[in-house]
């Protein structure tokens, strides 16, 4: 007997077992996620996916019987073989049963189909990636967060009691509701016992022992401490960035740039902002695009602009290198960048890339990027022995004591893994 939970999840009343399911199912889920990041839209990118993975890869909790052990008294009908207390041996394998007729041809399983929210979608996306660090102090996933008093609370730690608010508090309604002394107490105490001692009027003595049975009973019902006095330290946790990162993104928009290519590099560009979003707090995001010039953009501008016009590389290093020396001193940053290009260059720009990106950009950057997005038919120009200008370039000034990195993109299914190996965690370099 199998028992599966066919029920619609309203309003995340099942999430405990959706969790195991995921859990469970984790690398069929993650298959599936990474192979429909490459047919989504740009716009599209972040929301929910619906999945498909193999029913067969995931197997159902079931209730069913002991394949060994227990005593199981069964009733056969028209026996003629067996008496009480016979066993009937188990038959081999199951071939020996006969079942309906099926198709003539035709093989595979039916398939799973569930909807992942968008964070679950986002987390299994993301998943194992983080900003490359290779010099400086290293940005962390969250935010340190430190204790700073805010006022007092009613409620709280018995570690945070607050002693001389608690007193002040408790003298203050003491004062107020005038409650008896003890040194009051004690006075009419010793009146009493040496008007007892002196054989006094009686109804002088009884006054005395009702004047000391008020005041104590007053004493009583006004305590000395009160729930209501006590105070606890109040301490609010305020977020404190670990350390300060920009990651620059430049785009070659130029002529020589087909749909194709821009839609590779937006692509790309899509996934690295979102991983920032998502991952980091403290991360300033700068889009530069550029052509024959090159100038600092908005987000709108930078994915949806289509201008477009010759290609000089270096304008978009030199705007980078103005941006940082505007607003972000290579002292107190960590400054990350990403560039994405179809490799064209003029050839008389080439050295001067070449020596911008050697000694300026580099050396103020803790990881830089650069992805060569190509036509989907070019197998590879380096297999064949001829690279891009950009690549030559780049490629000579490229060393282990640089943190410089670089990837080829031809396909849409080519993006997913490309931005995995640059930001994957414990990412050495290029």
């Amino acid at each position: 007997m199998n028992i599966i939970d066919r029920r619609l999840n309203p309003q995340g009343k099942s999430l405990a077992n959706r969790q195991r399911f995921l859990r469970r199912a984790k690398e069929q889920v993650v298959k599936a996620v990474r192979d429909a990041s490459g047919k989504r839209g740009i716009q599209d990118i972040e929301n929910g996916e619906k999945v498909t993975i193999a029913a067969g890869g995931v197997r159902e909790p079931s209730f069913h019987r002991a394949s060994q052990g227990g005593v199981r008294d069964y009733v056969v009908p028209g026996n003629k073989e067996y008496v009480e207390g016979d066993t009937i041996q188990r038959p081999d394998g199951g071939g020996g049963g006969r079942g309906s007729e099926g198709s003539a041809d035709g093989e595979g399983e039916d398939e799973f189909r569930f909807v992942l929210s968008r964070d679950e979608f986002l987390d299994i996306f993301l998943e194992d990636l983080e900003l490359p660090d290779l010099v400086k102090q290293k940005v962390k996933q969250s935010e340190s967060h430190s204790l700073t008093r805010a006022g007092y609370s009613v409620s709280g730690s018995p570690a945070n009691l607050n002693l001389v608010r608690t007193m002040r508090n408790s003298l203050s309604r003491r004062i107020a509701l005038k409650r008896p002394k003890r040194d009051e107490i004690r006075e009419l105490e010793e009146m009493l016992r040496e008007a007892e001692e002196a054989g006094e009027d009686a109804e002088q003595i009884q006054a005395l022992r009702e004047q000391l049975e008020h005041i104590v009973l007053r004493s009583r019902r006004i305590p000395f401490i009160d729930p209501i006095d006590v105070r606890y330290n109040r301490f609010e946790s305020v977020p404190k960035p670990i350390a300060q990162a920009v990651m620059f993104c430049l785009m070659d928009v130029s002529g020589s740039m087909t749909e194709h290519m821009k839609d590779l590099a937006k692509r790309f560009f899509m996934l690295l902002y979102l991983f920032l979003r998502r991952r980091y707090r403290s991360v300033d995001i700068v889009f530069i695009r550029h052509t024959h010039e090159a100038k600092e953009v908005d987000e709108e501008t930078f994915f949806y602009s289509t201008e477009t016009g010759g290609t000089v590389v270096s304008t978009a290093l030199e705007e980078m290198q103005k941006v940082v020396q505007e607003r972000y001193p290579d002292s107190e940053w960590n400054i990350y960048a990403a560039q994405a290009s179809d490799g064209d260059n003029m050839s008389s720009d080439n050295a001067k890339s070449a020596t911008l990106l050697r000694d300026v950009i580099l050396p103020m950057c803790q990881y830089f990027a650069y992805i060569e997005v190509a036509a989907e038919h070019n197998m590879g120009l380096s297999a064949l022995g001829r690279e891009t200008e950009l690549w030559r370039t780049y490629k000579q000034v490229q060393s282990p004591e640089r943190p410089l990195a670089m990837r080829r993109v031809r396909s849409r299914r080519e993006i997913f893994p490309v931005f995995r190996e640059l930001f994957a965690r414990e990412k050495a370099g290029g």
